[in-house]
């Protein structure tokens, strides 16, 4: 197939970008060639916030892509590229949204696809669930994927606050000092590893029983984000100290934490029945490549 990607240079798109041209497509890139890319893709560059640019890109590739998969999409505005652009090129998308456009007060464990409480709030999470919208009234052949957390090589460790996307984190612990957890990571988590969220995606491109459909994923383990962390512990052979930071008041502090401050956790029977390919890497498995990884940064 021909592929066109939209972004390229990030840690999810670019390892889509990899594994697609593992299965031996073709892959284009969309970014604004400010980070390396894949060896290999062809490279597109423009910026998004910018319609002309993303035009001249586009149509000047000259080409007709089989499927266009929009890693870094995040507001109507990128949504109408694709409508008023990019459809002129492909008929098929597939589309990475976020857990976070539902409602946190108003999350199921586990969550799926038919709860309609969604935020509202103008913050990240709501912008998403306008895009999403943008796709569905589009008449596109669309298929949204909804993940949490996504962990694996090329992303930081850390899914919780005080304690997200940590850079220093494995010698915050190797140090011995404590975690600073809000309500001690009681709340659930369902992190996917990054290639099996990217092997999904494109798994899913010539699925019918994916087309306009949205679906929540996450990977083969639901723990506690205190058990991840401990976890993560064991992996490095450190110990694990948790300091409870108390929940009472901490989402009105610092509101821009609401969409962890909630069980997150999905229910992928509509996935699993849409015959998309399904997460298989376990949690361990996946935060020893990553500790690997960051281990051969440092």
């Amino acid at each position: 197939m021909k592929l066109l990607i939209l972004g390229g240079s990030g840690q999810l798109s670019g390892r889509i970008a990899e594994l697609a041209m593992q299965q031996g497509h073709d892959v284009w890139t969309l970014s604004r060639g400010v980070r390396p890319l894949p060896p290999g893709v062809h490279a597109l560059t423009a910026d998004r916030e910018d319609d002309a640019s993303v035009r001249r890109a586009i149509d000047g590739a000259n080409t007709r892509w089989d499927a266009c998969i929009d890693c870094n999409g995040r507001t109507p505005k990128t949504a109408a590229q694709c409508v008023e652009i990019i459809s002129r090129h492909t008929e098929r998308f597939v589309v990475v949204s976020t857990d976070s456009v539902y409602h946190p007060a108003h999350k199921e464990v586990p969550q799926d696809e038919s709860n309609e409480h969604y935020l509202t709030d103008g913050g990240y999470g709501a912008t998403k669930r306008l895009m999403e919208e943008c796709f569905i009234a589009s008449g596109l052949n669309y298929t949204i994927f909804r993940p949490g957390h996504i962990f694996g090589a090329g992303f930081q460790l850390g899914c919780y606050p005080e304690h997200t996307r940590q850079p220093d984190l494995l010698a915050y612990l190797c140090a011995g000092k404590p975690l600073r957890l809000v309500g001690g990571g009681e709340f659930l988590i369902h992190p996917i590893y990054v290639d099996d969220l990217a092997l999904a995606i494109l798994d899913s491109i010539n699925k019918p029983a994916a087309f306009r459909q949205i679906f929540c994923i996450g990977g083969t383990d639901v723990v506690t984000n205190a058990d991840y962390y401990r976890l993560l512990g064991r992996i490095i052979g450190c110990d694990v100290t948790i300091e409870t930071v108390p929940l009472d008041g901490y989402l009105e502090a610092h509101p821009q934490y609401s969409g962890h401050l909630c069980h997150r956790s999905y229910d992928m029977t509509k996935l699993r029945r849409a015959g998309v390919r399904m997460p298989c890497t376990s949690l361990e498995d996946g935060l020893r490549e990553q500790v690997a990884w960051l281990e051969t940064r440092t």
